[in-house]
């Protein structure tokens, strides 16, 4: 799609989500969908299932998506270096990372790429600690009024990772960041790439970094966005972009028990929709008249 017909279509389908979202909570007939809450919204503002979808939960790295659109919104340089520091460290939850402190030094472009792919928590804080002179504690308050202006009304940020279980939404509100943050050409090239290699220190060696979301890596999936997520008390989440049964859906699915649950989800969302199970939709579909 050409940016001129991205722009039309994202412009478009802004005011169907709007219509979709005020349609009832209530969980809706349609795939075997084991996640805690899940809403899944095709671009014809149909609103395909829904489970919890205003429950306020933890969202873990989905976090990740509000940290990569407030870092562009600045307009700084993504060339411009970042060199991981102390104040990098996870000491909430003592996450691993690769960018070892003090030594790996990445463009900004490339620590978003590493955020966002592989949701490297250190790449995420450094981002959160550069990008305002007022550091980690401006960058929070740019995620929360970006929140507001998207009318992510039940949403709240605390840090630019994920890591603090602060950070929560409804299924309903992170639509609205998904297609939000659709609308960023950088934000959707980098989470629909299966592989990206970095160079955090020099000529000492690459790094290998691949796609957290396994759908991202199988030719027989058309991914155009996508973000995992797992802090214990969130369980794992994903929300995607994506194109099957030719359509565009949205899908945003939160607390799901198992580490492959949330792409079973997925996978039987789309053997529902090719076997014509959405039929019995209609009563959902949004009065665009």
């Amino acid at each position: 799609m050409s940016s001129t017909a991205s722009a039309r279509w994202f412009a478009g389908v802004l005011s169907l989500l709007a219509a979709t979202l005020c349609l009832p909570a209530t969980a809706s007939t349609g795939p075997d969908i084991q996640s805690g809450a899940a809403l899944i919204i095709d671009h014809y503002g149909n609103r395909l299932y829904g489970k919890n979808t205003t429950e306020v939960r933890p969202i873990a790295s989905l976090t990740k998506l509000m940290t990569a659109m407030v870092v562009l919104d600045a307009d700084l340089p993504l060339d411009d270096p970042i060199t991981i520091t102390e104040q990098d460290r996870d000491r909430l939850r003592w996450s691993r990372s690769r960018l070892h402190i003090g030594e790996a030094t990445l463009s900004r472009g490339d620590m978003l790429r590493v955020a966002l792919m592989a949701s490297d928590n250190r790449a995420a804080a450094a981002l959160g600690r550069t990008t305002f002179a007022g550091g980690t504690p401006d960058f929070v308050a740019a995620m929360n009024k970006k929140a507001a202006a998207l009318g992510m009304r039940s949403s709240h940020f605390a840090d630019s990772s994920g890591l603090d279980g602060a950070n929560a939404s409804t299924a309903e509100d992170l639509v609205r960041m998904v297609h939000a943050a659709a609308q960023y050409p950088f934000i959707r090239e980098t989470t629909s790439t299966g592989e990206f290699t970095a160079h955090p220190y020099g000529s000492g060696g690459a790094v290998q970094y691949r796609n957290t979301n396994p759908l991202v890596r199988d030719a027989r999936w058309d991914v155009e966005l996508s973000k995992t997520g797992y802090v214990n008390e969130a369980g794992r989440c994903l929300v995607m972009q994506a194109v099957f049964a030719q359509r565009r859906l949205y899908i945003v699915l939160l607390n799901a028990q198992g580490k492959y649950t949330p792409v079973a989800d997925v996978r039987r969302l789309r053997d529902w929709l090719e076997a014509g199970g959405d039929r019995h939709t209609a009563s959902l579909a949004v009065n665009t008249h």
